[in-house]
């Protein structure tokens, strides 16, 4: 877990610096952040929660194997894009990604099967999390049988990992994530995540569909995602109270993502109108969403992934470090996104590199903690 969560720092680091710098090609600076960075990290965190959703004990060996393949596949993609290997180790790439996807989804299936009980309902969303990315992973692989449809196969696979894999995996995650995060309990968020997930699941396809085919038809799936994502916030702030969300680092920073996936949202379908350009959308979506919701997400996971079992005072000194400064990154993450898409880069760089900084400064402090504070 803490070699595939330091992988994808280092990724998503290399990533932001390569896109300000303006070095590297741009698909290959994106997959460096996505194919290296999150799939990987996703698949770690399904492995981490599907045993704990489902009451079924610590995952085998091979599945922790997974995460670094997928890093492996990524890399190699990123290569091919780049022009520095040959251009069919993409398609290998993400045939690989394919398999390992596969597998992760008939374990997760085998784990559901093996519960006693009724597992929990997040891992349906993972599920179909890990269906769009089977899905996006076809689309590259159709490019090379029909060229002539390569942009919108294109669109269709951008779509379907930004707001099907991602998005679906973190609205699944987040309503487990968050009341743990506060040390609160959240009873409504089983309903919550039985109710919405057609919601999600639907928007992305119908936005990925609508994207590749006909923008307006996007529109409607944008509404979905957005419908329950406000419900979301809505809970929370219900159950919590926003001054309790934003008194924590991990909390403060899971909100602030949620509302850059609402912000790009609404960019995306002003893209789609021609009232705005595509790039800075993208880059908006990275900024607002991707940056809080894993700084965030890493900043509550990594000290139990360092020290698994029962609560010690390390792991608790670890979090505190690691959260400090969560409400201000996710807070420059989001004016970062905010500056992209009203085309102000120059502001948007330095948002986020202070905001980039913070956290390493954090984990800096984190990892120098040691097993002895108890």
């Amino acid at each position: 877990m803490l070699y595939t969560a330091s992988l994808t720092l280092l990724s998503l680091l290399a990533s932001v610096v390569l896109t300000l710098s303006g070095f590297g090609s741009r698909p290959a600076v994106a997959h460096l952040a996505f194919a290296v960075g999150i799939v990987p990290l996703i698949f770690a965190a399904m492995s981490h929660f599907v045993p704990v959703l489902t009451r079924t004990g610590d995952p085998g060996r091979w599945i922790a194997r997974l995460p670094p393949a997928a890093q492996l596949a990524g890399l190699c993609a990123v290569l091919a894009m780049q022009g520095l290997l040959p251009r069919w180790v993409l398609h290998l790439a993400a045939t690989m990604d394919l398999v390992l996807a596969a597998l992760l989804l008939n374990w997760i299936a085998g784990r559901v099967r093996a519960t006693l009980g009724s597992p929990h309902p997040c891992w349906r969303w993972y599920g179909a999390a890990l269906g769009c990315l089977m899905l996006a992973l076809l689309a590259i692989l159709f490019m090379g049988f029909w060229p002539q449809y390569w942009q919108l196969l294109r669109l269709f696979h951008l779509h379907l990992n930004t707001i099907g894999l991602v998005g679906l995996a973190a609205l699944g995650t987040m309503p487990v994530l968050l009341p743990t995060a506060l040390g609160k309990p959240d009873p409504e968020a089983v309903g919550w995540l039985h109710r919405r997930l057609w919601l999600v699941a639907g928007g992305a396809l119908v936005i990925a569909t609508g994207t590749a085919v006909i923008w307006p038809f996007a529109v409607p799936g944008a509404a979905l995602v957005l419908v329950a994502a406000l419900g979301l916030v809505g809970q929370w702030a219900r159950r919590f109270g926003f001054r309790t969300l934003l008194a924590d680092g991990v909390s403060a920073s899971l909100l602030v993502a949620v509302a850059g996936l609402l912000l790009t949202l609404a960019a995306g379908v002003a893209h789609g109108a021609g009232l705005a350009p595509g790039q800075p959308t993208l880059l908006a979506w990275g900024a607002g969403f991707l940056l809080p919701l894993v700084t965030g997400a890493l900043s509550q996971l990594l000290p139990v992934w360092r020290w698994p079992g029962p609560q010690i005072p390390a792991r608790a000194l670890m979090r505190q470090k690691l959260a400090a400064t969560g409400r201000w990154r996710a807070g420059l993450f989001f004016m970062a996104a905010l500056a992209l898409v009203t085309d102000n880069e120059s502001l948007a760089g330095v948002l986020l590199a202070i905001g980039m900084l913070l956290f390493f400064t954090g984990l800096l402090q984190a990892v120098r903690v040691s097993q002895s504070t108890r």
